[in-house]
């Protein structure tokens, strides 16, 4: 394709602004590290295989039986469950099925509060790997988030002792 000599300016011009909008700093649009969470990625091995570990975590149903804070779920869409906890009444809006073992989900608190939940099941081998990744919330303190933590890695325990047990 032959271009003129106007519109290999105007090529060029285009090229200029794309690449000096790439380069430019721009203060505002800089993270700093007030605004980055901070994470823990917990994880546990599971002695099953990673698509029975993904069935089993994938299906909110059995949130109740390895979540420690929830008593009962029950579903409102087809992406959507709403669960009874001892937060109060949540609903969570779950991935959809996927071949990638990815159980994201979204969920909301009773003030509103939506939190972004991501969770994986890895193939090890034969086996598994659960990864679950909290993050802190700008209003908890950072011994408040340990403390989540640990209530997660409990939970996580609790799913692997439910499905070595099957």
């Amino acid at each position: 394709m032959k271009f003129t000599s106007l519109q290999n300016k105007i090529l060029t011009l285009g090229m200029a602004v794309f690449v000096l909008s790439c380069t430019t700093p721009n203060p505002k649009k800089v993270p700093t590290m007030d605004k980055i969470s901070s994470t823990k990625h917990l994880s546990i091995a599971v002695d099953k295989s990673s698509n029975d570990v993904y069935s089993y975590v994938s299906n909110p149903e059995n949130f109740p039986k390895w979540l420690a804070f929830a008593t009962s779920i029950s579903k409102k869409s087809e992406l959507v469950w709403v669960a009874k906890t001892n937060l109060g009444t949540i609903e969570m809006e779950m991935t959809p099925p996927n071949e990638f073992g990815i159980v994201d989900h979204k969920v909301k608190l009773p003030d509103g509060t939506v939190l972004y939940n991501p969770l994986r099941v890895i193939k090890n081998g034969a086996s598994s790997e659960v990864v679950f990744t909290p993050f802190k919330a700008p209003n908890k303190t950072t011994e408040e988030f340990e403390n989540d933590a640990a209530l997660v890695e409990a939970d996580l325990k609790t799913l692997k002792s439910i499905l070595e047990a099957q």
